[in-house]
């Protein structure tokens, strides 16, 4: 059985693992893991952009004021300053490295404008920014001799003084299982960075990829470090909603280009919910359409792009354009039914301005984290600026920090499977996936009521003890990691849904009135004991 040693252990491939990696790199060596193809990640997904100042006439303080705004003033200022102040230098840093972004004659950057801004700011590669993104780094560190990806490896777990039935919270690395020989082996590291995305399948319809399932905020979870705000889970407005199709996100941009919603009718609404119109902050949008689809018994709402020129529409979202187009929608001249679905987690493990967690040699950054910045609510493009700044101050700190391995590293015993079974039974895990799914689809929504959270609280902790007693007995696979990951990841939010006496942001419930005075509580969570 393999025992690997790294000075720094990266879990994730997208944007902030590849980023934070190659940031590490001058520094030793780095492993990346990810439990697919090196490229499959959220990052891959993301069609928007990246936000940050760069227009004549756009300020900091301006970025700065959308966000806290957008977030329902439950940002950290603090954190929203450096994610603004930090990025551009970034952002060309990226375009340095190879990435295509869409350029002006003058060589500037084509910005476009998304919802929640009051300015030009969004950098982007056309409809497929993220895309761009993961191919540029990947080929950047697939170049460097530093960095080793394995892929098809899944985290299992944080190694920590737990592991040598000892108290204290310090990680040393990971257990990881290979998804094609079936074996769990430790991946030692002086620092290790969770970077593992976010967590969009614990609903039934999401932008994510199959691989989001809270992998990160689960584990260090369980591991004991403190998790924060996870009841903010944004719901994208504009998902292309057929019946034939995936949750295919039709970006914030193209409602930034002029896209109108509109509702069965033909009317247009969103005016009567937020002044800013269409481009409202992505949580007003989402409500709004859900309220709209209530009142008329609806499945969707349209959006109106036909207005446009035909050749704008396939100049500016040629993959949105394609992918409608194979299923038989012609945005040219025809409206597109969207619908919100599970997008983005603007909670996860705590961590502060350096990515520090609660955890020594545990660090976190991007979607996994809660680094306070998106508050109740994160302002469109936001979240691949904060991978990019966050992953390199984790970097800039561990480069000084200079953490060195322990005697309890070479104390980590190996994986222990003595009594495991090999099982056939997998309906058991498809049947309680699929209730979690459907528990938090139909009570942890967009709109939500103590009754609906109590009756959740009550089913997941049923599915909860079931998955306990399945995991304890079973050999370790890849669907048996997630559903135990995703069964967490769905109490986290409940307990915090339920901790939360108001409305706020993301969070929405009947019992209490919305309330958006500038004041900061957080919700906090930390497990006292380990499990599963």
């Amino acid at each position: 059985m393999p025992r690997i040693k790294t000075d720094f252990l990266v879990l994730g491939s997208g944007i902030t693992g590849l980023f934070a990696a190659l940031k590490l790199a001058p520094y030793g060596s780095v492993i990346i893991i990810t439990k697919k193809s090196d490229y499959e990640s959220n990052t891959n997904y993301a069609q928007g952009g990246i936000a940050s100042v760069f227009a004549e006439g756009d300020k900091l303080e301006d970025h700065v004021r959308d966000t806290l705004e957008a977030g329902a003033w439950l940002c950290d200022p603090a954190a929203v300053q450096v994610l603004v102040e930090e990025g551009p230098p970034l952002v060309k840093e990226l375009l340095n490295y190879g990435v295509p972004f869409n350029l002006e004659p003058s060589g500037k950057f084509d910005l476009s404008r998304e919802g929640g801004h009051g300015k030009n700011r969004i950098v982007h590669a056309h409809d497929r920014t993220g895309r761009e993104i993961e191919k540029t780094l990947l080929s950047v560190v697939k170049q460097n001799s530093n960095i080793q990806i394995l892929e098809y490896h899944t985290l299992v777990d944080l190694i920590t003084p737990h592991h040598l039935k000892r108290k204290g919270l310090i990680c040393y690395g990971a257990y990881v299982l290979s998804n094609h020989t079936g074996e769990v082996f430790p991946i030692l590291a002086k620092e290790t960075i969770l970077a593992t995305g976010g967590a969009g399948q614990v609903y039934s319809h999401t932008t994510n990829p199959k691989i989001a399932t809270g992998d990160g905020v689960a584990s260090a979870y369980r591991a004991g470090a403190l998790i924060k705000n996870m009841e903010f889970y944004q719901f994208h407005p504009t998902a292309l909603y057929h019946k034939d199709g995936n949750s295919f996100l039709i970006s914030e941009a193209v409602r930034g280009k002029g896209a109108i919603l509109l509702n069965r009718d033909g009317e247009t609404f969103m005016k009567r919910y937020h002044p800013m119109g269409d481009l409202a902050p992505r949580d007003v949008v989402a409500r709004a359409i859900d309220s709209e689809m209530k009142k008329r018994g609806e499945t969707h709402v349209w959006l109106d792009v036909t207005h446009l020129p035909s050749s704008q529409i396939k100049e500016s979202f040629p993959s949105i354009y394609e992918k409608c187009k194979e299923l038989g929608i012609d945005i040219t001249t025809d409206r597109i039914p969207v619908v919100p679905v599970a997008h983005f987690l603007c909670g996860g493990v705590a961590s502060d301005l350096e990515g520090r967690t609660t955890i020594s040699n545990l660090s976190t950054a991007g979607e996994t984290a809660c680094t306070g910045v998106h508050g109740g609510n994160r302002l469109a493009s936001n979240s691949l600026l904060e991978c990019l700044v966050f992953s390199n101050r984790i970097a800039q700190r561990v480069s000084k920090e200079s953490p060195e391995f322990t005697k309890a590293h070479d104390e980590i015993p190996s994986w222990n499977k003595e009594g495991m079974v090999n099982t056939e039974e997998w309906v058991l895990i498809s049947h309680d996936l699929n209730e979690i799914k459907n528990t938090m689809s139909n009570y942890v929504g967009i709109v939500r009521s103590n009754l609906r959270l109590e009756r959740a609280k009550r089913r997941m902790d049923l599915i909860y003890d079931e998955v306990k007693d399945y995991y304890n007995r079973t050999v370790i696979t890849n669907p048996l990691i997630e559903l135990r990951n995703l069964v967490i990841v769905g109490e986290l939010i409940i307990r915090s849904a339920l901790a939360r006496k108001e409305s706020r942001g993301l969070h929405f419930s009947t019992d209490y009135p919305e309330n958006r005075n500038p004041s900061r509580i957080d919700t906090e969570i930390r497990n006292e004991k380990v499990l599963l």
